[in-house]
């Protein structure tokens, strides 16, 4: 149980920084704007709760299918990519989100995505073929 707890705590780490990171370093280059309409707090809090919602899925579905994912954490990471991919691309669609916001999510994704499920595995693999 703490290894998984574990790996929940660093999977949030990761999926919460390293957008600020891609985020960041795009607004410097390209003027990109944070939000609008609310404080910074209420919007890193927005995203941390968002981030902790998607740690604990990510972490315990790869738990729950420990055994048919074993070494196929690159293929887990791809199919949650897919899935974040087609939602930046829906959002797209609706008001007030803009395509580079979108390009900037999907390079967040494709860092955290396999970095995400490598610490999961590697904290959550059977040792030696032991559940």
């Amino acid at each position: 149980m703490a290894r998984v707890i574990l790996s929940i705590v660093l999977v949030l780490a990761v999926i919460y920084i390293v957008p600020f990171v891609v985020y960041g370093l795009a607004s410097v280059m390209t003027g990109l704007q944070p939000p609008q309409g609310a404080s910074a707090a209420q919007f890193l809090l927005s995203v941390l709760v968002s981030k902790v919602g998607t740690a604990v899925g990510f972490v315990l579905i790869f738990r729950l299918a420990r055994d048919p994912l074993s070494e196929r954490w690159p293929l887990y990471a791809l199919v949650w990519w897919l899935m974040f991919v087609f939602g930046e691309i829906g959002q797209t669609i609706g008001p007030n989100y803009t395509w580079l916001e979108a390009l900037l999510g999907v390079i967040s994704e494709t860092i955290y995505f396999p970095l995400s499920a490598c610490l999961t595995y590697r904290l959550l693999r059977p040792a030696h073929g032991k559940p």
